[in-house]
């Protein structure tokens, strides 16, 4: 249900449980962290998903047995935060929930037309994981922040790129090529390089 696609030092991830809106069990988000956490040979780290919804967030029985509280959530966001390349999310489509952690966690958001997102914490009942919403201020701004994680906030694709949380929107027949031609220079750098700029900014 983790696809992992290496072209060279370009490594795509993809969430392929489309017919269950890519919602992620405790077994992918282990897989998931995994590869990011030895991805060490990638300069590039791109997230995508299969089908129409980027992903769910906690499939609901899993949620239901505890995994919307897991630490393989800020596990994860927090691996992909600390990878030395570019990582680029490509959402195909909504994001929702838990899953809002590793696309803030990412250095580049895309996302086609139509995609939504919100994170349902205060209608479930949960508490965000802990680096998602200094993540989500950082990008947004306080009050845009609690628009989401308090009222619950639907935000469109338009609305997000005016905030920020998106940095470019595409029609899906175009969203790896874009995703691939933002990474060109990068790809084309070292590994220092890359790094060192990362770190400046």
């Amino acid at each position: 249900m983790i696809n992992l696609d290496k072209d060279g030092d370009v490594w795509t991830i993809t969430l392929d449980r489309p017919d269950k809106a890519n919602a992620l069990t405790g077994a992918m988000l282990d897989q998931l962290c995994d590869i990011v956490e030895n991805a060490a040979a990638a300069k590039v780290l791109i997230l995508t998903g299969a089908g129409k919804v980027f992903s769910a967030g906690a499939d609901l029985d899993a949620a239901r047995a505890g995994l919307a509280v897991s630490p393989l959530w800020e596990r994860l966001s927090g691996a992909i935060a600390a990878h030395q390349g570019l990582t680029i999310a490509a959402l195909n489509g909504t994001v929702a929930g838990g899953a809002m952690g590793m696309v803030l966690a990412c250095d580049l958001r895309i996302a086609v037309d139509g995609a939504k997102f919100f994170y349902p914490v205060m209608k479930l009942g949960f508490l965000p994981q802990p680096s998602d919403p200094m993540r989500l201020r950082a990008l947004i701004g306080p009050s845009r922040a609690k628009m989401i994680l308090m009222c619950g906030a639907k935000i469109q694709t338009e609305q997000a790129l005016a905030w920020g949380l998106i940095d470019q929107i595409t029609d899906a027949a175009q969203l790896y090529d874009v995703a691939a031609q933002l990474a060109q220079d990068v790809r084309a750098a070292t590994a220092p390089h890359i790094a060192g700029i990362k770190a400046l900014i």
